[in-house]
């Protein structure tokens, strides 16, 4: 965990494809390829579980906490293992720097149908997609009649599901699984397809010597499989409606604070199994990366609850977690937790004090460090402790050079010259702070690819509060070229990285 190197932020639909999407096949190989070239030792994606339209492909907002993105299977990568042929292949991409969210979900639906009549002629694979199903079952199954029940009842939240459904009677639920028995194991099918595309691509990062950073949002999706299917873990009524639901308190950004409407844990029944839930959730999720950044931190120690039907965030309340009994619950089940605390905004003591105790590293993000005449920033540079995560930007910020044309005014940049020692044209200051960042005592710089390719506001890849456009810009493969990546590695030379 106290590895010293750089990374890059660059999610997989964001990778280069002949499709609509980003995918887990030759393009993400080859970028692997581009970062080992850079010197890079980690490689931090974003949340990998399905996205959908009405959610704006937020990979924040899922149906399930376990599930992979099926966009993500690789097309090609299924034509080699047989399971498609190449006439299958989806049409090309009109604009590979866009995600074509639509046209992925309409090709993705075909390719997997295809592939999934090929399963029965593959004894070999029906074995290891057996294996696979009874190994994720603790999991699979609610998901799998999760997404049936959405099907049949018109994609309505589950709340509003015929009452034996809702309530997960048994015999329903029998029936239920009986009648979609086929659509149900193209589901799992699809599940499999991605976890072995996925396993095999981090493999090989991993042998490259680069590790995957992964992202867990704190919260869950209320309309998802684990609400549905474990409602005691969260604070619900009788007809499984939220009671309260999470945000954060106003502040000086929002005089009506954020309003996140995901249901909030009821953690005191959830210590009385042990962290059971979470326990099974981050022994999936460790499974997939090999470091994990917690959305939202602070929600371990204490969480803003509001009452359900609230319009904003103003009328709740901090309700304190279980900190100190969760980690050391959790570090019995894992000896090391190697994971990244997300703590931007405003952090209180407490949870320094978690922070500390436990070992994980905060994160401290450039771009926030000279709004103000503050020498002694904790963003800046020369005040950072060895253990802590060095960011040009995030998933959330705007690109460095949208920052400095739309976010700044005059006294801002001069306090940025100011530090850097020289006035500077805007396309070089991206680099000047990657140049901070890996020059820092921190253990790990990363930077969005973005900043590294010195591109503008409309390649960030969302704008918080807002559905549109957001999550949509890919590299183009020319971009992840051998003198950027040469460029990189002289950098990581130089500092040690």
């Amino acid at each position: 965990m106290n590895r010293r190197g750089s990374g890059l932020i660059l999610h997989i639909t964001s990778l280069p494809s002949p499709y609509g999407i980003g995918d887990l096949g030759p393009g993400a190989y080859r970028a692997v390829d581009f970062m080992h070239q850079a010197g890079q030792a980690f490689w931090q994606i974003l949340p990998l579980t399905p996205t959908s339209g009405i959610n704006g492909h937020s990979p924040y907002s899922s149906i399930s906490a376990f599930a992979g993105n099926t966009l993500l299977i690789s097309p090609e990568l299924l034509v080699e293992e047989g399971l498609i042929s190449t006439s299958d292949l989806p049409e090309p991409a009109t604009d590979p720097s866009l995600v074509d969210y639509q046209g992925a979900e309409k090709d993705t639906q075909i390719i997997l149908d295809i592939a999934h009549t090929a399963l029965p002629a593959n004894p070999d694979l029906q074995k290891e997609f057996d294996r696979f199903c009874a190994q994720e079952r603790y999991w699979l199954l609610d998901f799998t009649l999760f997404c049936a029940a959405k099907e049949a009842f018109s994609h309505r939240p589950w709340n509003e599901w015929p009452e034996e459904i809702r309530d997960r009677q048994t015999l329903a639920l029998a029936r239920l699984a009986q009648e979609k028995a086929r659509e149900i194991e193209k589901i799992q099918f699809s599940q499999f397809l991605f976890f072995r595309q996925w396993a095999k691509l981090k493999e090989y990062a991993n042998q490259k010597c680069i590790q995957i950073i992964g992202d867990l949002p704190i919260y869950v999706s209320y309309d998802s499989a684990e609400v549905w299917a474990q409602p005691e873990q969260f604070k619900l009524d009788a007809k499984g409606s939220p009671i309260t639901v999470a945000g954060v308190p106003p502040d000086y950004f929002s005089s009506t604070g954020q309003l996140w409407g995901n249901p909030v844990y009821d953690w005191q029944k959830m210590g009385e199994s042990g962290f059971a839930w979470w326990i099974k959730r981050l022994k999936h999720t460790f499974e997939l990366y090999d470091i994990v950044r917690i959305d939202h931190f602070r929600g371990f120690v204490g969480f803003w609850e509001v009452p359900y039907g609230e319009k904003t965030a103003v009328n709740g309340w901090w309700t304190e977690a279980p900190a100190t009994k969760f980690f050391r619950t959790l570090l019995k089940r894992f000896p090391c937790l190697s994971i990244i605390a997300e703590d931007l905004g405003e952090i209180t003591p407490d949870v320094r004090e978690a922070m500390h105790l436990f070992g994980f590293p905060g994160m401290k993000v450039l771009v926030f460090a000279f709004y103000e005449d503050n020498p002694l920033h904790p963003f800046l540079p020369h005040t950072y402790e060895r253990n802590c995560v060095a960011y040009t930007g995030t998933h959330d910020t705007n690109t460095v050079m949208g920052w400095l044309q739309n976010e700044t005014d005059e006294k801002t940049r001069q306090r940025l010259y100011r530090y850097l020692g020289r006035e500077l044209p805007d396309h070089q200051i991206p680099w000047e702070l990657i140049r901070l960042a890996m020059a820092s005592v921190a253990d790990k710089a990363i930077f969005p690819l973005q900043d590294a390719l010195a591109l503008p506001e409309n390649t960030r890849m969302n704008l918080p509060s807002t559905t549109l456009s957001n999550w949509s810009w890919r590299v183009r493969s020319e971009e992840l070229s051998s003198e950027l990546a040469n460029s990189l590695a002289d950098m990581v030379a130089t500092f040690g990285r």
